[in-house]
């Protein structure tokens, strides 16, 4: 009998909501099928005005909350729509929401995510799971990143040393020993957040396709030693970081003197493949293999940039295990759903820095 879940994932990029839909009858996920949707221009300038500090904003925030709580509740429907499924079919959808603050490092940490899950429940009139990373936080963790427990369980092996490398707006690495060894999982810095943001200022783009802009340009060494001078490159993991820490305001200090906007494009790219490359080197010995998913796994340029840092590694994407890269972490968040509505621990202690593995995310059931 099929266990469906839907898992709702809209990262740090905000470049748009991805919906999967996944049944776990045989424990393990089976994506069924998938609904992406770009974020509304709109929503997107202000959801990105809100993730700093600014004026009102504790009512931009409720009026945001709310409408993309109907956004990501659209998305679900008309996922629902394609499959030919009913709400009735479905036990529960996972919903990450979007991060507009991460403050691990404070007094009294915290991390904020809105989408409101009551809406979503409402609106699909299906059982919703959402506000994953407090409890973790409450316990003593850091919240992030939540990933590295469904890597573990989907994509382990007994015969190779493995690393899952998620490249969004943030990157992160998964190592995943052959010999069952406890579990290293971290934000490793930026992934696609300044890439996308240098494109957005200087060439009105999202992104740069294939990091064809990138790989025309010529690395700033000055620069790129700058950029990695950043304190979060010498914290030890557990650690986690966001847009709060690394943004185009904290790029423009970095920035001294006139360059060509490719020449810095491409020294940000370098900058995502140095900085992932030397967290690899320094904390996941004997790796054989690196499997890559989320956004910069597209970004033939960046791919061929960590490779040359790490030869020794073979690197590939998640596609080869059986899962698209573009899907790994709605399906991820759908995971976390189906261990909330079974009463199993979704966090890794040894990945968070939590005192203890807890139940992750509150549920929110519609009427009936």
């Amino acid at each position: 009998m099929s266990q469906l879940y839907i898992g709702l994932m809209s990262g740090t990029s905000l470049d748009g909501l991805d919906a999967t839909l996944v049944d776990f009858s045989k424990n393990l996920p089976k994506l069924l099928d998938t609904y992406s949707s770009p974020y509304p221009a709109s929503l997107k300038k202000r959801v990105l005005k809100l993730c700093t500090p600014g004026d009102n904003e504790i009512d931009s925030l409720g009026e945001i909350d709310i409408e993309l709580g109907r956004w990501f509740a659209e998305c679900v429907n008309k996922l629902l729509q394609q499959s030919k499924n009913k709400n009735t079919d479905i036990i529960a959808i996972g919903s990450h929401g979007q991060t507009i603050r991460h403050r691990p490092g404070i007094t009294h940490p915290f991390s904020l995510q809105i989408g409101d899950p009551n809406t979503i429940a409402f609106e699909t009139g299906i059982t919703t799971i959402a506000d994953f990373r407090r409890f973790d936080i409450a316990a003593g963790g850091q919240g992030a990143p939540l990933v590295p427990a469904f890597h573990q369980a989907v994509f382990s092996s007994n015969t190779e040393e493995r690393v899952i490398l998620n490249i969004g707006g943030i990157a992160n690495i998964t190592h995943l020993p052959k010999t069952g060894e406890k579990i290293i999982g971290f934000d490793t810095g930026p992934g696609n957040v300044l890439m996308d943001a240098w494109m957005q200022e200087y060439y009105d783009k999202g992104y740069d396709e294939d990091g064809a802009i990138a790989r025309g340009g010529e690395i700033q060494e000055e620069l790129l030693d700058s950029l990695l001078s950043d304190p979060f490159f010498q914290q030890t993991p557990p650690k986690s970081t966001g847009r709060e820490h690394f943004n185009m305001q904290w790029l423009t200090r970095h920035l001294h003197k006139t360059m060509a906007a490719r020449d810095i494009l491409a020294t940000l790219c370098e900058f995502t493949a140095v900085s992932i490359s030397a967290a690899m080197k320094t904390h996941t010995e004997n790796t054989q293999v690196c499997f890559i998913c989320g956004g910069g796994a597209r970004n033939t340029y960046l791919l061929e940039r960590i490779q040359t840092h790490l030869p020794g590694i073979q690197i590939s994407t998640t596609q080869e295990l059986g899962l698209d890269g573009d899907w790994v972490e709605a399906t991820a968040f759908a995971w976390l759903a189906y261990r909330r509505m079974n009463g199993l621990a979704g966090n890794l202690p040894a990945v968070t820095g939590a005192q203890s593995p807890v139940l992750l995310g509150g549920i929110y059931s519609p009427l009936t």
